[in-house]
C-alpha cells in the first residue's frame, strides 16, 4: 500500500513515497526554485549499504504542473512508482485549518474552498498548498487526496488558553486567536514517547519541545493538546531563528512612531531579520554554538536568552498540567544540539527534571532518554518524521 506525500511551497514541492505495510520510505525528494532560474531536482533512493543514495538534477522547471509531472516521471524512472494507480492515497501538508479542521480531510471542491477561505490566516502558505493539491488532483484524478492541517492537533487546546484579551466582535469577525504550528511534529513525537515509554497516551502528561529553525512548544493532557507557544501566526512564543517570539505588542507601535516604518516593513523584521540573527547575526544553531564556544559575547547571549525562553515555557506548562511526565526534545536543534538541551534542563531538579550528562552527549539513534536515575521527569530525545505523520492520518482518514 503506497502513500504519497506532498508538502508544496510557493517555488518548491517536496515529496515522499513510503510503502505503509512496513513504513518504509521507497524514494523521496524536493524540486526546488520553480520557475526561477537555477530549478533543480533532487530525488534519493535507499542504498543497499542503508540510508539514502541522491541525485540531482538541473533543469527547467516552469512551474508546479511541470514539476508533478517530473515527479511522477523520477518515480517510475526508478522503480519506485510504476503509475500513480499504485497508489492508495496522496497526503498534503496544509499549513492552516482554522477553526473548521480539527482532523485530516480528504479534499474535495468544498474542502478546498475552505481552505481557501483561510489564506487571510495563511497568506504565506496556503495559496501553496492549495496549488499543489489543485495540479495533483488534475494529474493523478482517481487518486483520494487527504488535507492534513499544522494546526488541528492544537484544535483540543480550551477557550481560555486560545482566547486572546480583546474585544470579543474581532475574535468573531476576524477568527483573533491562538491556532498554534507544528501540530502533525507534537502529535507524531507524543505517539512515540508513550511507545518509548510503553505507556498509553491517554495517561500521560507530556511537554513537547519542537526546536528548529522554527520552534514551538506544546503541553499534552493525557495525549490531548491543551496549550501550544505559537499563535494566531508561528512568530509567538519561542525565539526562532529568525522570529523574535514572545514580544510587547507596543513595540510595534513604538517602532513605527520612533523609526518611520511601515507596519509591512516591521512585520518582515519581526519574522525574517529577528530572533537568533538578530541577537548574533546568524540563525544556524550550529553556527552560533561554535561562534559561543570561541568565546563571542553575542552567540553566548543568544544561546542564554534561547534556553532561557525554553524554561520559561517548561515552568509554565508544568504547571498547567500539574503531574508531568516527561519532557521530549525534536526537530534538528532538539534532536542534535546537546547543549541546548543541557542548558534548558539546568537547575530544574525541583520540577523534577534532573539531566545524566554523559548520556546527553552527542546523538544517537532512534529515541533515547536522558534523565538520571534521581529524576522525577523523563526526558526524551525523539527524531520527528511529520511525512510519516501525514501517511499515517492519510491512510486513517480513507479508512485503510
Amino acid at each position: 500500500m503506497k502513500v504519497l506525500v506532498l508538502n508544496s511551497g510557493s517555488s518548491s514541492i517536496k515529496y515522499q513515497l513510503f510503502d505503509m505495510r512496513d513504513e518504509s520510505v521507497l524514494a523521496a525528494g524536493s524540486i526546488e526554485q520553480i520557475g526561477e532560474p537555477g530549478s533543480h531536482l533532487s530525488h534519493a533512493l535507499p542504498s543497499p549499504q542503508g540510508g539514502m543514495s541522491k541525485t540531482v538534477r538541473d533543469l527547467p522547471i516552469a512551474d508546479h504542473r511541470q514539476g508533478f509531472a517530473l515527479i511522477a516521471s523520477v518515480l517510475k524512472e526508478s522503480g519506485a512508482l510504476a503509475d500513480t494507480g499504485e497508489l492508495r492515497g496522496i497526503g498534503h501538508r496544509v499549513v492552516h485549518g482554522g477553526e473548521q479542521f480539527k482532523e485530516p480531510a480528504r479534499v474535495t471542491p468544498e474542502v478546498l474552498g475552505a481552505i481557501r477561505g483561510l489564506i487571510p490566516l495563511a497568506p504565506l502558505h496556503n495559496p501553496a498548498n492549495l496549488l499543489g493539491m489543485e495540479v495533483a488532483m488534475e494529474s493523478a484524478p482517481s487518486v483520494p487526496q487527504v488535507a492534513v492541517f499544522d494546526t488541528a492537533f492544537h484544535q483540543s487546546i480550551p477557550s481560555h488558553a486560545y482566547r486572546y484579551a480583546i474585544p470579543k466582535k474581532l475574535y468573531e469577525a476576524h477568527h483573533v486567536r491562538r491556532y498554534g504550528f507544528h501540530g502533525t511534529s507534537h502529535r507524531y513525537v507524543t505517539k512515540k514517547g508513550a511507545e518509548f515509554l510503553k505507556k498509553p497516551l491517554d495517561s500521560l502528561n507530556l511537554i513537547s519541545l519542537h526546536l528548529g529553525n522554527g520552534a514551538s512548544a506544546a503541553a499534552i493532557h493525557q495525549g490531548r493538546c491543551i496549550d501550544t507557544s505559537m499563535g494566531l501566526t508561528p512568530l509567538e512564543g519561542l525565539i526562532m531563528g529568525t522570529r523574535c517570539g514572545d514580544l510587547d505588542p507596543a513595540i510595534i507601535f513604538y517602532l513605527e512612531r520612533e523609526t518611520g516604518l511601515s507596519s509591512a516593513a516591521i512585520e518582515s523584521i519581526l519574522n525574517k531579520e529577528s530572533g537568533l540573527k538578530g541577537i548574533c547575526g546568524v540563525n544556524d544553531m550550529r553556527t552560533v554554538g561554535e561562534l559561543a564556544k570561541a568565546g563571542n559575547p553575542e552567540a553566548q547571549l543568544a544561546i542564554s536568552m534561547y534556553c532561557y525562553r525554553i524554561k520559561k515555557y517548561i515552568g509554565a506548562y508544568h504547571a498547567v498540567l500539574g503531574e508531568l511526565d516527561g519532557v521530549i526534545f525534536t526537530g534538528g536543534i532538539g534532536e542534535n544540539a546537546d547543549f541546548i538541551r543541557a542548558e534548558c534542563c539546568e537547575n530544574l531538579a525541583h520540577l523534577g527534571l534532573e539531566m545524566d550528562n554523559r548520556k546527553n552527549r552527542g546523538r544517537q539513534e532512534g529515541c533515547f532518554a536522558l534523565e538520571s536515575r534521581a529524576s522525577r521527569v523523563k526526558i526524551l530525545v525523539i527524531p520527528t518524521n511529520e511525512e510519516l505523520e501525514i501517511a499515517e492520518q492519510t491512510v486513517a482518514c480513507l479508512g485503510g
